[in-house]
């Protein structure tokens, strides 16, 4: 079946380099495929770890996001209003038959667009090389993710490790104190890594040790370290805030749009964001310095985040490809990292592939299921949320034979934790089925089943066998996730409305909980 399919379709192409039965390796600037039928659904894949991963039904509306404001940071803003599905270096479409047609760009660049029965894929500039396969869903995935590894390179590292993360507990309102205290109450939780998340540096850009912790980093770190655990170090370095000294101090280092002002990079907790030109040389060069430092400090583990900033289009001091500049960068950092484990946050996908050792595939956690403002009225499935984190990491599964997929953290406490024991259920079987096992629960939070809950999680290998697309088997038992892959229905609500709305849920289950922490 997977030749006729193959036969029958019209392909327009530059050079076939390859044919067999199932799959085509063609070089071309430019493919364009004509289906013989109407794809029931098709596989959308976002740019960057945040943006949306999903098989949808092509009648999906290819606008997702409703506010323009949020087009920088969870979509690639080349192509977030485009009037035609965009997908990002691959596409896939399934036939009648439930026969899977995939079309995968092999470099940097490489968009597909998706209008009726028409793939179209194009590199942004110049050509490239593409896989075209048909088969069994994930066959043809496996095989574009190993030639993906061939040209661009795999992880290092067989085993992810167990990380306990400040974030999803205490957000910026983190200190030397606070911090040292549940160190020592994680006692003898079997965790590799204690990672330091954002609230430690100065500003973003400034990535020095602020007022609240006055011993320093590296004190710090040696602190981590005779508790047995690895120290790992939040960091966003392609990034900067305007009370930062390099965007008060070299304002030539910023990337630069046509119209000669800042390219803007987002609304973080930081404030306004901008991104480094990351092609100018004394911004390569402070990256290198900036990396070394931090592992001289004695961080091992690494979590670089808002690192799509690399790759947001502007005028480059060296005029290269976008994608290639953002690998250039972080090749830097992969050098001067050295063994270092390496997480990559916010990234662009393909092109992070073999210079990070794990990489978040979908959105951000919270303690509750679904923003129900930011996702369902904005219709962003991007935003920070339980159930859109399950979606796309759960999409993005067939990454894992390259890159550890971290689906984020799973949550484990009863305290300050809105989800159902369902809804908790699922996301530790998504941690469970990608191997990436990481929480940010504070151990005075979780109750003794809580806990023994954590531990057997942090212990425990099972065997996963995955029975249909999003239905699995862990140890024998059933785990279905087809209940949470549906966007949700759009119901249209002013954008500013909606935003305020959004923030909400955040400031009463996200910020009150960590605020109280800190002033106790």
């Amino acid at each position: 079946m997977s030749a006729s399919l193959l036969s029958r379709i019209g392909l327009e192409a530059e050079t076939t380099n390859h044919r067999a039965e199932e799959e085509i390796l063609l070089s071309s600037s430019s493919v364009r495929i004509t289906l013989p039928f109407s794809p029931q659904l098709f596989y959308r894949h976002g740019w960057q770890s945040w943006a949306l991963a999903a098989w949808l039904p092509p009648e999906t509306s290819p606008v997702p996001i409703s506010a323009p404001e949020f087009r920088t940071k969870d979509e690639d803003p080349l192509y977030a209003l485009k009037e035609k599905h965009v997908s990002a270096w691959v596409i896939a479409v399934e036939s009648p038959s439930g026969e899977v047609l995939l079309l995968g760009a092999l470099g940097l660049g490489g968009r597909i667009e998706l209008q009726e029965n028409t793939l179209h894929g194009f590199y942004e500039e110049g050509s490239g090389d593409w896989f075209l396969a048909t088969g069994e869903e994930e066959q043809v995935f496996a095989r574009y993710a190993e030639h993906l590894a061939k040209r661009l390179g795999r992880r290092r590292i067989e085993r992810a490790p167990r990380v306990w993360c400040s974030w999803y507990s205490l957000y910026r309102l983190i200190n030397e104190q606070i911090i040292l205290d549940v160190l020592k109450r994680l006692d003898d939780l079997p965790f590799d890594v204690f990672q330091l998340d954002d609230g430690w540096q100065i500003s973003t850009g400034d990535w020095e040790a602020n007022e609240k912790f006055p011993s320093g980093m590296a004190a710090l770190a040696e602190k981590i370290r005779s508790h047995g655990r690895v120290a790992g170090l939040w960091l966003s370095p392609l990034i900067v805030t305007p009370d930062s000294s390099i965007y008060r101090n070299h304002p030539d280092w910023l990337l630069r749009g046509e119209d000669g002002q800042p390219v803007f990079a987002g609304v973080n907790w930081s404030g306004k964001t901008y991104a480094l030109d990351v092609t100018h040389p004394a911004v390569l060069e402070w990256l290198e310095a900036l990396i070394r430092k931090v592992r001289s400090w004695g961080y091992e583990y690494l979590k670089l985040d808002f690192l799509y900033a690399g790759a947001l289009p502007g005028k480059h001091a060296r005029p290269m490809p976008r994608e290639q500049a953002y690998r250039q960068a972080l090749e830097t950092m992969r050098h001067a990292a050295g063994d270092a484990y390496l997480l990559t946050c916010g990234a662009p996908v393909i092109p992070s592939l073999g210079l990070c050792d794990g990489m978040r595939v979908g959105p951000d956690v919270t303690p509750y299921w679904l923003n129900h403002p930011m996702s369902v009225w904005l219709n962003n499935p991007n935003a920070p949320s339980t159930q859109n984190a399950i979606r796309t990491s759960l999409n993005r599964l067939w990454l894992s034979s390259v890159v550890h997929t971290d689906p984020d953290v799973i949550y484990f406490r009863s305290k300050t934790c809105w989800m159902s024991e369902e809804q908790k259920t699922l996301l530790r079987d998504l941690g469970w089925i990608t191997g990436f096992k990481a929480t940010s629960d504070l151990p005075h939070w979780l109750t003794s089943q809580d806990r023994q809950r954590l531990r057997q999680f942090l212990e425990t290998t099972p065997v996963i066998k995955r029975r249909e697309r999003h239905v699995f088997e862990i140890d024998g038992r059933q785990v279905d996730f087809r209940s949470v892959m549906p966007l949700p229905r759009p119901h249209r609500v002013p954008s500013r409305l909606a935003t305020l709305a959004g923030l909400v849920p955040m400031v009463v289950n996200e910020i009150l909980p960590a605020w109280w922490i800190s002033r106790k």
